[in-house]
Parts: C-alpha cells; structure tokens; sequence
C-alpha cells in the first residue's frame, strides 16, 4: 500500500471544479486510492460523465450542480455528500477561472465574476465544510487551491494573479485559525503550475472582456498546454506532497520555488517589480 493510499484510501472527497482539469484530475486519483467523490460542478452534465466513468470502474461517485458563488448552492453540495457518501475527509476548493487583458480594459462584470469564483468560492467552500468536519470528529483536510501565480506578479493576468494571491493569503489564515480552534482538521494549498486544464479555453464568459493584448496572452497560454503536465500526474503530484504533511502542495516544485525566492527577494529588497523579456 502506498503513503498515499494509507493516508487517504477509504475517505470521502469533495471537489468543486472537478468535471475538467486540475479538480478531474484529483478527483480520479482519489478513486485510485478508494476515496468516494462527490464532484461540485457548474456543468452537471459534464460532472455527471466523470462520475459515470468512476462509478463504472466501481467508485461510489456523485455529480451536484454547484455554483461556488452562491453560499446556499455549495451548502447543498456538501450536505449532499455527507447524506450519500459519508463524513467528508477531503474537501478540495478548486473552482476557478482566467482574464486576460490589461486592468483599465477589463469589464467590471468579469473582474468580479472571476473573484466570485476564484476567492469567494474558496470561502464558501470553507464555511460549508469546516463546521460538518468538526462535528464529524473525524480527521479531515482542506485544500484550497491557488497557483504558482499566487507567488509572483505579471502584465495582463492581473485579476487571476489578485484571485491567486487570495487564495494564499486565506489559506494561510485559516490554517492558522484551525490551529487556534483545535480542530482536526489538517490545511494546505495547492499550487499547480503549468497542467493540462480547460481554465484558458473554458472561462465561462470572461473570455468576452479580452483586449487585443488579451487574446494573444490567451493564444500563448493556451499554446503552453502543449507542454503541460497531465493532469493525472499532477493529482499524484499533490497528494503525495499531502501524504507526507506538507503545507504546500506543488505539482512542479522548482518552478514554483524560482518563483517563492525571486518574490522573496524582490519583497526584501523592495524593489520594484520588473518586465521581463517574456513578459513584454
């Protein structure tokens, strides 16, 4: 058996965004290891699939619409599986989406949908499952999922970079407030950097607000996934980091470590950030 399988087989996962991507790939590992997956998506049909596809392989699998803005909405989604599948000892936030564009072009309707998404998803997430996990008096996890842009800064994916940030920050916070209200509940943040994901391509209506800039940000992003690693290897990749207690959870550790030192530095230094020649 392996570290991976000991810590979580035999336990119950949440996902949000788990019908493509990141949150997809998470949630078939965690069937490799024998979790049941309740999958939170805004496309029931295609949450719905996936789960099909892991219950056919024997997975005890749900799929719940799940519109992670609306409080109510993600309360029923983890109420539904602790009715169906049992006490939630992996709770995944995962949902999010991308902009493109410079900040003075970007529609005020995408800036704060994307926020919607990406932070107060992450916060309504917490707040359905912290309080059911603790009354559970089981062991539990949270992950809340960032990015390798929650460390750094860049032109023209200034909206995902705050949302990322957030995530972070909130993170970090609630690991700490866990720690002070004694749960058993264990925190962490994941970190994906370049996977294989539908986040550039499947936006959900925030691909409408790209500037001229935008769209070729868009067009070289969406090129990277040429390149990118699938996302079954990066589920691996995070749980294996979980397995053995680490706070972060990266998929490609040093590129996410150039990244943590160079905004260490930039922050001791305090100098002002700089264009690169990727970046121009």
């Amino acid at each position: 058996m392996s570290d991976n399988e000991s810590v979580f087989g035999g336990g119950v996962m949440t996902v949000t965004g788990g019908a493509s991507g990141v949150g997809e790939g998470m949630a078939r590992y965690g069937a490799t290891l024998g979790m049941k997956i309740a999958i939170g998506d805004i496309d029931l049909a295609a949450a719905e699939a996936v789960a099909a596809d892991l219950r056919s392989a024997g997975t005890e699998a749900i799929a719940v619409h799940t519109d992670v803005r609306d409080a109510t909405s993600m309360d029923e989604f983890v109420a539904r599986a602790y009715e169906e599948l049992g006490p939630v000892t992996l709770g995944i936030n995962n949902a999010g989406i991308e902009q493109f564009g410079y900040l003075w072009e970007t529609p005020v309707e995408n800036w704060r949908r994307l926020l919607d998404i990406n932070v107060t998803g992450v916060f309504n997430g917490i707040r359905a499952l912290v309080p059911r996990m603790a009354a559970a008096g089981v062991p539990a996890n949270i992950w809340n999922v960032s990015s390798i842009g929650g460390f750094g800064v860049a032109p023209r994916q200034a909206s995902y970079i705050v949302s990322k940030h957030a995530v972070l920050a909130l993170t970090q916070c609630l690991k700490l407030e866990i720690d002070a209200a004694g749960h058993d509940i264990r925190v962490a943040v994941v970190v994906p950097g370049p996977v294989v994901s539908q986040i550039f391509d499947r936006a959900g209506g925030t691909e409408t607000g790209d500037s001229e800039a935008g769209s070729a940000e868009r067009q070289a992003m969406l090129a990277s996934k040429e390149v990118a690693m699938p996302a079954s290897e990066a589920a691996e990749q995070i749980f294996t980091h979980a397995a053995a207690g680490k706070f972060y959870l990266h998929t490609h550790p040093e590129m996410s470590a150039g990244i943590m030192n160079a905004r260490a530095e930039g922050l001791r230094s305090q100098s002002a950030p700089q264009l690169s020649d990727q970046q121009l």
